[in-house]
């Protein structure tokens, strides 16, 4: 589904991400997990051509290349962004709509099946995204981007900030919409959790693919163990 190569992101004379290569594949989860700075969120806002670029991406069989940034969705990439950045002034159900901006003539159907799979957000349906809790807050935003029907859906740091039951419920998540059809691409801090939930990994290191290789496989690797699951 996702094929990238030699990408490279830099701000200025800094490089963020220094010619990674790697690919997604349809129906599966895929991480990328690394420490603070190592070029994880750079990665994802590059594959949607919100910040400069060099390299190669292929989506769905076609060059990502010169495409802006509202086509790509439109063509069913998707990232839910690290801090949720739900719109805080507008309620649940207006948040929905955003989310399905290109698809409107399904919205109804959509907004019942973000429902049921969210049922907390359907309770709350009418409430400003802004007085919700962090775990609300992300569930709202994952939802908002499913609205689009995406083929791949990214998600930056969906277990930031929130309380340990809170994140289990929302990795919980990810299995169901995997199992839904929808293929993955994970940024994750918590390894532990990312790879539990995995098929492959890629783990980022200064902006390098610095180890890849199945995520069951990576959680019994001791270098991983000791960098990164803190054992």
């Amino acid at each position: 589904m996702l094929k990238v190569e030699n990408l490279e992101v830099y701000y200025g004379v800094i490089a963020a991400v220094r010619g990674i290569s790697f690919e997604v594949k349809e129906g599966e989860i895929i991480s990328l997990i690394g420490s603070n700075g190592a070029g994880k969120t750079s990665t994802l806002q590059a594959l949607l051509n919100s910040v400069k670029r060099k390299g190669k991406v292929i989506f769905g069989g076609f060059d990502t290349k010169n495409h802006k940034t509202h086509t790509l969705v439109q063509k069913g990439l998707s990232l839910v962004p690290e801090g949720r950045r739900v719109f805080i002034n507008l309620t649940v159900e207006e948040n929905l709509r955003m989310g399905a901006f290109n698809n409107d003539e399904n919205y109804e159907h959509l907004k019942d099946e973000m429902y049921k799979l969210f049922p907390r957000i359907k309770e709350k349906r009418y409430q400003l995204a802004g007085t919700m809790s962090g775990g609300e807050q992300q569930m709202l935003a994952i939802a908002r981007a499913l609205m689009g029907e995406p083929k791949l859906l990214m998600l930056d740091e969906p277990s930031l900030g929130l309380a340990p039951k809170i994140v289990g419920e929302v990795f919980e998540t990810i299995i169901k919409l995997k199992e839904e059809g929808i293929t993955i691409l994970l940024v994750e801090q918590n390894a532990f959790a990312a790879l539990n939930i995995s098929d492959y990994a890629y783990v980022l290191e200064n902006g390098n693919i610095a180890m890849s290789g199945k995520a069951k496989e990576m959680v019994g690797n001791d270098e991983i163990r000791r960098k990164y699951l803190g054992g």
